[in-house]
């Protein structure tokens, strides 16, 4: 999977309040990929986003639930700074036939 499987994924989420550029992604050595990227904690929208990509990648249905983690990551807070500054998120499958195409 290239780049390029990428593409409409991160041109949506380019639309999204909150959400920063720029915006990460990869494939690890088991075909599993991921995005990552930051939002600006700041913005008035900005946790309205987080509870939304919660809600939808972590848990939209009981029965039918996406293939999806939402979920934050940071280096050790005592050796950087703040959250604004290093605070990142990431989407995440674990489902090798679910791509991030649309």
């Amino acid at each position: 999977m290239d780049e390029r499987a990428f593409a409409s994924l991160k041109k949506f989420m380019t639309r999204i309040p909150a959400i920063q550029m720029p915006i990460g992604t990869g494939v690890d050595e088991e075909g599993f990929w991921w995005v990552k990227f930051s939002i600006d904690i700041h913005h008035p929208l900005a946790w309205n986003v987080v509870q939304e990509f919660g809600h939808i990648l972590n848990y939209i249905s009981l029965n039918e639930r996406l293939p999806t983690i939402f979920y934050p990551v940071s280096p050790p807070v005592y050796l950087n700074g703040r959250p604004e500054d290093f605070l990142s998120w990431v989407i995440e499958t674990k489902d090798k036939d679910f791509k991030p195409e649309f």
